[in-house]
């Protein structure tokens, strides 16, 4: 055998050696691997009487017991006022959101937004519009559905939520929130509490008020009662929502009363909702209600969000009142816009409280007034987004093999000599014989 025929034999052999090392060390220590659960997006505008918001959520694919574990990326308060009041510009609605949208796709990857689920929910300022002119509340809808359906987004709907979806969302938000649905255990997996408290929600929107907690009788209106399946646990609700009870809507039927006092002689008490359940008592069925939105806003002004007795609320409250407007404005200049309002919605608060829910001096203090738990927003726009979880598939992780780092860089280097010792061996073949 000639020198050529023997260096090509060896550039052969090489190339052979080289295969079957990397094929040795590419089947060595193979592990199964899973690889990390893809995350998943999801929108919802909070159109509520006064303002609109768009909340950013995500959660991570594979969820736990059927329900995903959400939390809040951003949220973005849409400049002007609710949708409802475009009722004569409804195409005013829809421009408006713009701006928040943009802002979202730009935090939604790209490559996600076509299946990123996204929603309008419309509160009481849209269920007042639609009872004075239903066709003007459609147009409004109809107009805020093509601006959103201009992006490249999964968009599922804008319409009006039932007072009670709004009392139950903002309840499921408050209990996740407080770790009361679901908890991340010291056994590093996410378990039902079995001993936590489950609280009760009190929500204070511009046109309406609710109240929803789990009863321990049972709901005699079906029209109140809500059932929600969880993390693997179900749960009835009451939730029952007064429409022209929110603040803004309170206090225009407070001024209409006072209009009215010196012609009537019989005024229904313009201050707290009429038929709420006569069984069912506030106090003996939760401890500890989280008051959220409009009861923060106005007790956080007035410092009075710390759990303090209703003796001292009520001191608080009255001094307030009795300032002058003058003073008032000095010692108060950046809350112009509100000033003027604190000291009636605060009665208003305490009379919705004390006589419509009837909480007392004993169970007051067992309120909690908050905006935020665990750095998330209070609100039903959370609560919406993990009950449309338990409708969105969960992915199973993807199941791949897996090498050590050296091995895997190992196998690879064998594989390119033996290309390399391949492609010399064929050139130096082709090149003698054409010689």
């Amino acid at each position: 055998m000639g020198s050529k025929a023997k260096a090509i034999a060896g550039l052969l052999a090489a190339t052979c050696v080289c295969s079957i090392i990397a094929l040795i060390l590419s089947v060595v220590n193979v592990k199964d691997v899973f690889l990390p659960p893809s995350t998943k997006y999801g929108l919802v505008f909070d159109a509520g009487s006064t303002h609109t918001s768009l909340y950013i959520y995500r959660w991570r694919a594979d969820k736990e017991n059927d329900t995903g574990i959400v939390s809040q990326v951003e949220a973005c308060s849409v400049s002007g006022p609710g949708i409802s009041s475009y009722a004569d510009d409804p195409a005013g609605a829809g421009a408006s959101l713009k701006p928040c949208l943009d802002r979202a796709m730009k935090i939604v990857p790209a490559e996600q937004q076509r299946e990123t689920p996204t929603y309008l929910g419309a509160t009481a300022g849209m269920r007042l519009l639609r009872e004075e002119n239903s066709t003007k509340a459609e147009q409004v809808l109809a107009e805020v559905s093509k601006a959103i359906g201009e992006y490249p987004v999964d968009f599922r709907g804008a319409r009006i939520l039932l007072g009670s979806e709004e009392g139950s969302f903002g309840w499921i938000t408050v209990n996740y929130l407080l770790e009361t649905l679901v908890k991340f255990s010291f056994a590093e997996k996410w378990e039902h509490p079995q001993d936590a408290e489950v609280l009760g929600a009190l929500d204070l929107g511009g046109a309406s008020t609710q109240i929803t907690f789990q009863p321990g009788v049972p709901v005699e209106d079906r029209n109140t009662s809500v059932f929600f399946r969880l993390y693997g646990t179900n749960y009835s609700l009451y939730s029952h929502s007064y429409l022209c009870y929110g603040q803004s809507q309170a206090l225009k039927m407070l001024l209409a009363a006072l209009h009215q006092a010196s012609s009537s002689a019989q005024i229904i008490h313009p201050c707290y909702p009429q038929g709420y359940q006569e069984n069912i008592t506030v106090a003996e069925l939760y401890d500890s209600p989280c008051a959220f939105a409009g009861f923060y806003y106005t007790f956080n002004f007035l410092n009075l969000t710390h759990q303090q007795s209703l003796s001292e609320v009520n001191t608080t409250v009255l001094s307030f009142c009795r300032r002058n407007w003058t003073e008032l404005v000095q010692s108060f200049p950046k809350n112009l816009n509100y000033l003027h309002t604190y000291c009636s919605v605060a009665f208003y608060i305490l009379t919705l409280l004390l006589d419509g829910y009837k909480f007392n001096e004993h169970t007051w203090s067992n309120i909690h007034f908050s905006r935020q738990a665990a750095n998330t927003d209070i609100g039903w726009t959370l609560g919406f987004m993990l009950n449309l979880t338990n409708m969105i598939p969960a992915e199973a992780l993807q199941h791949v093999k897996g090498h050590q780092p050296g091995l895997w860089a190992g196998a690879v280097s064998f594989l390119v000599l033996a290309v390399v010792a391949g492609l010399v061996a064929v050139f130096l073949h082709c090149f003698w014989k054409t010689k």
